[in-house]
């Protein structure tokens, strides 16, 4: 419905100096995520919340007034969750950013602005560490992660977000805010309610509270890299490091990848490698020194052409942020459809594989970045956007390489999300009845429809 200004005044008037912004200049940094759905548009106001009753005050005003409501974290989602809409409120989270840590019960209760890394180096602080890492973990927020059900590099290990969310505050779509679990490992009272909001994407409720728990802090890592001259080499290995061991990273870079860091870093990685996998173990030494002598053996006996291992922290942090920035080194390459297909393990080859075929067919560069030890990854799909023909033939390749997941029995996103880009192959992979079970429970949360409209479903 058309919102009058007067309406949109008695929101102002109900909040404090500042928490509303109506000004089209101020609120064009809140249209888009890093997604750069072109769809986006600018909203009605967004609203920069400092805390839980601020959100339940914009809430209530836009149930009342029928508007849409898009949360919004760090805007660093790469599926277009946090797309402004014509129309809408834009809830930012971004003030939002407490973080408490209780060393007792080893848990952390963080506000949904909260940086990923604030979070760690909080609980480091005392002994402590947050698992959950993203590769935008510097610029990433709580609040998205949650939404998203976040992974990272270390998942294949130790689980992803809602491994370590153990309660969280949402206020729903009638502006109730409602407390969902609490400091406890062991907690069955009720249904999974915390679990059915994290990864929702803003659909059900607005996340402005997470109890995380936190785990002793992360031994320094034994680390590995093997190059190889053949993709299927590096796959296979993946594989068989897989049914014996259980590194805390398994990391694979193609040629393209490779190639696109060593342009930004000159750290002399093999730019004739048709992949690189980075492998790291954090057990108790001599544990780790000893599997990663295990990978090794693993590494060779796979043709891996190059096996080099090192317990140097800096020499090993700077082979991860390279994985890391992946992303970023390959955007002066052109436009990027990001995607983060993921399938059962023994199926990674024929994805990878499958991959290169539809880059062929489609006259396309698609670079492949992968968590390779729980088999998700990420495709990255460059075109000039400027070329309509190419722009064209990179959104059929993008097509194909989510019906490639699904045929392969595996999901259009792993740890990204559905959000606005993804929607239309959702039916194609859960089915018709669990696709009506999913909107069953939406509607029944969000009768209006006012919760991130557009996004999901």
């Amino acid at each position: 419905m058309s919102v009058t200004t007067d309406r949109l005044e008695s929101l102002v008037a109900a909040l404090p100096d500042g928490v509303v912004v109506t000004d089209a200049d101020r609120m064009e940094k809140y249209r888009q995520d890093r997604a750069f759905d072109p769809a986006a548009e600018l909203p009605l106001a967004v609203v920069r919340a400092r805390c839980t009753e601020d959100v339940q005050v914009a809430v209530r005003w836009a149930a009342a007034h029928g508007v849409g409501l898009v949360p919004r974290g760090a805007g660093t989602g790469l599926s277009g969750g946090a797309t402004a809409q014509a129309g809408c409120l834009v809830v930012s989270t971004e003030r939002m950013t407490a973080i408490e840590v209780d060393v007792d019960t080893r848990t952390a209760v963080v506000e949904p602005g909260a940086l990923n890394i604030a979070v760690k180096q909080a609980a480091a602080e005392h002994g402590l560490w947050y698992p959950p890492d993203p590769s935008s973990y510097e610029i990433c927020s709580i609040g998205g992660n949650v939404a998203t059900n976040a992974g990272g590099l270390c998942c294949v290990k130790y689980g992803v977000t809602t491994d370590y969310v153990l309660g969280l505050t949402v206020v729903l779509a009638d502006g109730t805010a409602v407390e969902l679990g609490g400091p406890r490992l062991k907690d069955v009272a009720g249904l999974s309610l915390v679990k059915l909001f994290v990864g929702s994407e803003g659909t059900l409720g607005i996340v402005t509270r997470a109890v995380l728990r936190l785990v002793p802090a992360q031994r320094a890592p034994a680390t590995l890299v093997a190059t190889y001259a053949s993709l299927d080499d590096a796959v296979s290995t993946v594989l068989a490091i897989s049914r014996t061991l259980r590194p805390s990273m398994v990391e694979l870079m193609d040629r393209a990848s490779i190639n696109a860091v060593e342009d930004v870093t000159r750290m002399g990685l093999d730019r004739s490698a048709a992949a690189l996998l980075l492998v790291q173990s954090d057990e108790a030494p001599p544990r780790a020194a000893a599997e990663i002598e295990e990978v090794a053996a693993i590494c060779t006996a796979n043709g891996a052409t190059e096996v080099v291992s090192t317990d140097d922290p800096d020499e090993a942090a700077a082979f991860v942020a390279a994985r890391r920035m992946v992303i970023t080194a390959m955007e002066p390459r052109g436009s990027l459809l990001l995607e983060d297909v993921g399938v059962p393990l023994p199926r990674l080859g024929e994805l990878v594989r499958g991959i290169e075929r539809i880059a062929a067919e489609h006259a396309v560069e698609i670079a492949v970045v992968a968590h390779a030890g729980d088999g998700n990854t990420h495709p990255l799909i460059v075109h000039d956007p400027t070329d309509a023909d190419q722009t064209a033939r990179a959104h059929l390749a993008y097509a194909a390489v989510m019906d490639l997941g699904i045929a392969l029995g595996g999901t259009i996103t792993g740890e990204h999300g559905v959000g606005r880009l993804k929607k239309a192959w959702l039916a194609d992979q859960v089915g018709p009845d669990v696709l009506d079970l999913n909107r069953r429970v939406k509607q029944a949360l969000d009768p209006q429809g006012i919760l991130n409209p557009g996004a999901v479903f």
